[in-house]
């Protein structure tokens, strides 16, 4: 659960009032003290996802931390009050905690993807913060939905003593995985990171940071991938807009 850290309600979900600066320091304090618990990020499919769930949104709030993951999700935290708020995005935070986390000698982990995608983002940490600790990686088969993992998988992961746990499974997948298979685990923290893996490896393209700063980098993931993606951001990002309008709004600002 969210602890002591600011919260704002966003249409039934508690995000965290984060910065990137905070949320490494956050998470770096969950291994200091053990404390198995999980992130989720938080774009606008999330939000938009949790709202239509409420099993996901019970995933999602019991979170230890959910990032203001989308532009969108930043401007409305603004718009409730939560002024320091920003950005906390999932591969940049993954660089930063990977950078930041060498100091205290963190453990990382991957499990998610393919093993040549996993192989191409270890490489490419290593190679950009010279002494970090990566313990391992898995790929798991397709799963259409998440899955408790069997007692040869769990040993494996628990064998290597991760203190970072990063999953890439795509949400809401990979929240209901966290969730799903925390109490078996023996991580201090797990990270749902969604397509952070992909970007970092450079197997997909990732929006300028001028874009992802104007809140238009879901524009430019549909057109990266329209078949994939239309439903999420044309229909989601719709309903997105039009509950905020009605909620927030034309009702008034409220927490």
């Amino acid at each position: 659960m969210q602890g002591q850290l600011n919260t704002f309600n966003l249409l039934g979900v508690r995000v965290s009032v984060l910065t990137p600066e905070l949320a490494v320091s956050c998470i770096t304090d969950m291994v200091r003290r053990c404390a198995r618990g999980y992130v989720c990020v938080a774009p606008v499919a999330t939000i938009v996802d949790a709202r239509l769930d409420l099993r996901y949104r019970e995933v999602i709030n019991n979170a230890a931390l959910v990032t203001p993951d989308g532009m969108p999700v930043v401007w409305m935290g603004r718009y409730l009050g939560c002024a320091q708020i920003r950005r906390t995005y999932g591969p940049d935070l993954m660089l930063r905690l990977c950078d930041e986390g060498r100091k205290v000698g963190l453990k990382h982990y991957f499990y998610g993807a393919t093993p040549e995608i996993c192989d191409k983002l270890s490489a490419v940490l290593k190679e950009r913060f010279p002494g970090l600790d990566i313990v391992g990686h898995m790929s798991p088969p397709y799963m259409p939905s998440a899955e408790l993992l069997d007692s040869q998988t769990l040993g494996r992961i628990n064998a290597r003593r991760p203190d970072v746990l990063w999953v890439g499974l795509g949400s809401p997948k990979q929240d209901f995985w966290m969730a799903m298979n925390r109490s078996a685990l023996d991580v201090p923290v797990m990270i749902g990171i969604g397509a952070a893996f992909d970007f970092l490896a450079g197997v997909k393209p990732q929006a300028p940071v001028w874009v992802r700063r104007s809140g238009l980098e879901w524009f430019f993931r549909l057109c990266c991938e329209p078949r994939r993606l239309w439903k999420r951001y044309l229909l989601g990002n719709t309903r997105f807009v039009w509950w905020v309008l009605t909620e927030y709004f034309l009702r008034g600002p409220r927490k």
